[in-house]
């Protein structure tokens, strides 16, 4: 077994999730260690000089080299099939490097209008100080995604499924057209994890990832992650070197532990999200759901072909518009009223004035934020509470 020569690449992913990227000590511990230290000794000034010039392997500094964040980083690069991984202090800072490294100004960014409201203000409001335009588009319209792209286009950047409408848009399709015409693809993958969904093996070119979600899966630290090729991960790791928007041991050793149960809890979030949609469905105070598990979803198709589930989160609507939304999510006595999700527990919000609440009402409009419109992130408890903590608003709105 130890001189088994099998890559860690050719391992399942449940595997992958257990036990890729972790390199012992000397120490041989079976857990992988946490590194709690800012800077690294050396032996001489000769083998310092070395290794911060490059010359020879070694950390030098936790901002950009720590074992810990390290074997978080090789670990998630095997289970997405990327050549590397960087990780981030943040989902919204994986996005910023990202760009940071890539584009100059004067290049064109072209994403769906289906994004999460702070990742509009990034591209809107700081990338456009910077003269890097973006256009924006339906997510599933391949149509519109080639027609907005210019000579000037350098990257498309989609959520599939988006937040919170779980519209899906074909990566593969997506990737096609975005190499055509000479631009890179990039997909935030953190709603469905690999453990549901590989972009990168339908073409895109980077998976982004707020590990703060469901590859923690309990809520407990922030973080984010870049995986892709080598050759654009050297420049975003240079923008975490440079910049500083780096991730903390501590956080590094929450995501490494959180990976180890990310298929099993996937399974049961998609489990539990399918049950929770279907009988919203038939709630006479709903007037539509949304969910790509729905057979009468209008990517159910797509989403069954290039996912491996359909994901934990989901949005209905509600009669009576605002007043109506929060007066459910008001009557709820177990569900957490927070804007986070990715959780083990169940959360609930109310997206046109809380994650989506800094977009305008033409944009809000545009990405079908409605003010009826209510977001559940299923947790894992059990359904049967799930559905009576909602039936508490649901039943009396009716």
């Amino acid at each position: 077994m130890h001189d088994d020569p099998t890559p860690e690449a050719a391992w399942a992913l449940e595997t992958q999730a257990i036990r890729a990227g972790h390199q012992r000590t000397f120490e041989q511990e079976h857990s992988e260690p946490i590194f709690p230290t800012s800077s690294f000794v050396y032996g001489s000034a000769a083998e310092a000089a070395r290794k911060f010039g490059g010359e020879e392997a070694g950390n030098v500094y936790s901002r950009f080299t720590n074992p810990t964040v390290h074997t978080f980083e090789r670990r998630l690069a095997v289970m997405e099939g990327g050549e590397r991984c960087v990780a981030t202090s943040s989902g919204m800072s994986a996005i910023l490097a990202t760009v940071m490294a890539l584009l100059s100004a004067g290049d064109e960014i072209v994403a769906s209008r289906s994004l999460f409201g702070s990742t509009v203000s990034l591209f809107d409001k700081y990338f456009g100080k910077l003269g890097i335009t973006t256009r924006y588009v339906e997510l599933s319209d391949l149509a519109a995604w080639e027609a907005a792209i210019t000579p000037n286009t350098r990257l498309l950047f989609a959520e599939t499924p988006s937040n919170p409408l779980s519209e899906v848009v074909d990566i593969e399709a997506l990737a096609e057209i975005a190499h055509r015409h000479g631009a890179l693809l990039a997909i935030d993958n953190c709603f469905l994890t690999p453990a549901l969904q590989r972009p990168l093996a339908l073409g895109a070119d980077m998976v982004i990832h707020s590990a703060t979600k469901y590859l923690d899966g309990q809520g407990r630290a922030v973080g984010g992650a870049v995986v892709g090729r080598n050759q654009e991960l050297e420049e975003v790791f240079g923008v975490v070197r440079t910049c500083g928007p780096c991730l903390s041991p501590f956080n590094a050793w929450i995501f490494i532990k959180g990976l180890e149960t990310l298929s099993l809890r996937m399974r049961a979030h998609c489990d539990n999200a399918l049950a929770l949609a279907q009988w919203l469905e038939r709630h006479p105070a709903v007037e539509r759901v949304h969910y790509s598990g729905l057979e009468h979803h209008p990517q159910h198709a797509l989403a069954r072909r290039q996912q491996q589930g359909f994901g934990a989160v989901l949005g209905f609507e509600v009669k009576g518009g605002r007043a109506g939304a929060w007066s459910v999510i008001d009557a709820t006595r177990m569900l957490s009223i927070t804007g986070n999700l990715g959780d083990v527990k169940t959360t609930i919000t109310h997206p046109a004035t809380t994650t989506h609440g800094r977009l305008s009402d033409d944009q809000k409009a545009a990405a079908g934020i409605t003010q009826g419109l209510i977001r559940v992130a299923v947790g894992l408890e059990s359904l049967d509470d799930i559905r009576t903590d909602l039936a508490r608003g649901l039943d009396v709105l009716a």
